[in-house]
Formats: C-alpha cells, structure tokens, sequence
C-alpha cells in the first residue's frame, strides 16, 4: 500500500534515481555487498528524509538488503512527486507528495509508523516522536535508529535526558563523514543553488547574514565569500563568534545586521531566530530564507501578520510589505531553502552520508540488544570504512602508520 500523487509519474523519477546512482559509488559498493550478505532480511525499515533522488536510491539500496521499506518525506515542500512514483513502482511502499499540509504530513508519518518499524531512519525526528506520543505499543518491535540531522540530535539528547527515549539511536549526523563534508560542503553548495536559481539575483557586491557559524554555516560563509559577498555572522555561541571573526568575517548582533543585509540565511537548528524586532530594521527588497530544519527559524508566520500587502513575487518566493512601506522577501515559505527551492546536496555528498546510514542501520541490525545506551556515536570503523573507499574510488592512496609508529602513539613513554 502506497499514499502518492501521481503514480504515473515514474519514468521521471527513474531517470532522476539512475542520474545520483551514476554518482554514488559509495552506495553502489554497499548495494553489492547488501545484495549478497541481506542485512536486513525480514527486517521493516521505516525511513523519513527529504524525499528526493539521493534518498530514494538509499531506499533501494537497503531494499537490495533485504528490507520491507516504509518511505515518507521529512519536509512537505521537499517532496518529490516522481521520486515517489518511482519507488512505488519498483514495489516499495511510499506515504508522501509534495505540498502536503500539516495534516496530510502527520497522517504520512503515521502510516510509515503504523506498520510496526525494526530500524527507523531519521531526519529531524519526526518519525521517533510520532511513535513514542502516539504509537508507544509499537515500540517494542523497534531494534534502534538513525538520526540524520543536528535538529534531530538536539531533540533525542532532550528525550534521553527526560528519560523518555526508549530504543538505541545512532546519531549519523555526528560522525566525521557526515558533518565535515554534507554539512559544510553539501550545505554550502545547496544553499546557493537553491538561492541563485530562484532569485536570479547577483551575489557578488551584497551584504549577506548568514545565523550560526555551526558546520553549515561554514559552509555557506564560505561560498558566500567566494561568490563575492560581504559576509556578517550573527551567533550565540562565543567560541563559533570568535571563530567566525578570525575566518575574517563580521560579527553582530541580528538587530544590527538587520540593517545592513541585503540577504538573509538563517542556519542554526533553533527558533525565532529573524522576528520582528529585525523586520522593521531591514532594507526595503531585503531576501530571506532558512537553511535550518524546521521552518520557524524565520518567523514568516509573525511576518504575515505584521504585512499590510502580499504577493507572489516570483516562483517560489513571497512578498510581505511592512506598515513602513517595505517590502521584505522570503524564499520557500521559509523552509529549507536547498530543498523547497532546489536539488538539495550534490549526489557525491550525499554519497558519503547516506554510506554512514546505511552501515550504521546494519550495525544496529548486527549488534540488536548489545547496545545499552539510547544514545550512540557512529563506531569509527565505519566512519574510516566510508573514508577509505571513497578515497579508493577517487584512485587516491594515503600513509599508514607502522608499528613502530602505532606503539609510540600509544604509549607514554618517550
């Protein structure tokens, strides 16, 4: 059983699917090693990431495991109809469509869990609240999960410190291979796609806020630069502050940016981070968008209120004019803006993360009820496994320690 638009679409979505699967040898590796060993043999498989090519060919890949797989998005602008017409019709089982509302999202997340999930594989955690607030009788069926993103990781340490989490997680977004290369490479290239593709606007001359020098922002600090922006950094965080002004950028406070930005990216996984207070000190025509999880980092919904005006002002971007006669920009209803407005992370990217997925799903499978901790890095065996065939199929060869040198790292004396 399936919930999707268009069934009819999937010869779009297959040439999309085969297009990433050119350029994800990574996954391809897994798919072979996955074909013969089936990890996952009778194992149901309840996924929710931003449904689009790079994630449907992790799907298949866990399929070619021996997975029953269960497929939403986890962002109702993200979806991509074909994409879910593809797997649908490649015998999976898909719950999304783009533009869903809240209602439809929640009741697409519901069907996935409904079907009494083994691995659940996370981008935000969606999926894991909806099956503790609303299915905890399933819960007992689950062998642990993968939480794919910082959002994500922030709710299930809180769930962890209340006491509530009540099966291992293993948190992908913190292993090496992820955030050093999806967070600050795809995230910056996918940010500016998004943004330049939509906007059709230079870059080059404008003053750009980005909110939070995390690993993502980084990322898209840097292609900023590159672009030739003038860069401002606003943060909560002292260390990140500082070391965003040693990398040579301008740091201040939003209220204060809000008066010279000509652009706007919000990256810091928390809420209200752009609200009124700094509406009313931006430049008329001034552009906004979220490169965070959720959609309240920008408070569009505080911004609708406060406009006398609206319009479309392009696809895919909304205008709002203020009682002081300025018009404020926002791109993608304010959600993820390499997603609602784009491709989201380049193919190789995705490669690398959706490698530390898929082992660590088959790492939980492997080792089901010899975790004793509800929280779990990624083992680094894994996380050098992804490394080390990557460079592989780069064709790069690296040094190795020998054991003379093993021994003196691993000893105190001199």
């Amino acid at each position: 059983m399936s919930i999707i638009r268009d069934p009819s679409l999937w010869e779009s979505g297959k040439r999309k699917i085969d297009w990433v699967r050119g350029n994800m040898c990574l996954l391809r590796s897994i798919e072979e090693d996955f074909q013969r060993e089936k990890p996952f043999a009778g194992v149901r498989v309840a996924l929710s990431i931003h449904l689009e090519a790079k994630t449907a060919y992790l799907c298949k890949v866990l399929a070619a495991g021996g997975a029953e797989m269960y497929i939403t998005g986890s962002n109702p602008l993200s979806t991509q109809d074909d994409i879910a017409a593809a797997l649908v019709h490649d015998g999976l089982n898909v719950f999304a469509w783009h533009g869903a509302t809240a209602e439809e999202y929640d009741s697409h997340i519901s069907e996935v869990i409904k079907a009494a999930p083994n691995i659940i594989i996370d981008d935000g955690g969606d999926l894991v609240n909806m099956i503790h607030n609303h299915y905890p009788e399933l819960i007992p069926n689950v062998i642990g999960g993968c939480e794919e993103t910082t959002t994500g990781i922030i709710r299930l340490i809180n769930m962890d410190k209340a006491g509530e989490l009540k099966f291992p997680m293993m948190l992908v977004n913190n292993a090496r291979c992820k955030y050093l290369f999806d967070n600050r490479y795809g995230t910056g290239q996918s940010v500016w796609d998004g943004i330049n593709r939509t906007t059709n606007l230079i870059v080059a001359g404008k003053n750009v806020v980005v909110a939070g020098y995390g690993w993502c922002g980084k990322g898209v600090a840097m292609r900023a630069k590159g672009f030739g922006a003038s860069v401002i950094i606003t943060e909560v965080d002292p260390v990140k502050a500082l070391e965003a002004r040693m990398d040579g950028f301008r740091v201040m406070k939003m209220e204060e940016a809000a008066k010279l930005g000509d652009l706007f990216i919000t990256v810091t996984g928390c809420k209200d981070v752009i609200t009124e207070k700094s509406f009313f000190n931006m430049k008329d025509g001034a552009i906004l968008c979220n490169a965070g999880h959720f959609d309240c980092e920008v408070d569009v919904a505080g911004l609708k209120k406060l406009a006398v005006e609206t319009k479309l002002a392009r696809n895919n971007i909304d205008g709002y004019k203020l009682p002081n006669g300025n018009w404020l920009y926002v791109i993608g209803e304010g959600r993820l803006v390499n997603l609602a407005a784009g491709d989201g992370h380049p193919a190789e990217i995705m490669d690398m993360s959706f490698a530390i997925q898929a082992l660590s799903a088959a790492y939980l499978v492997k080792n089901k009820d010899k975790l004793t901790s509800k929280i779990n890095t990624v083992p680094d065996e894994i996380d050098k496994e992804v490394a080390e065939r990557k460079l592989r199929f780069w064709g790069v060869e690296i040094d190795h320690l020998t054991d003379e040198q093993e021994r003196y790292l691993n000893s105190w004396q001199v």
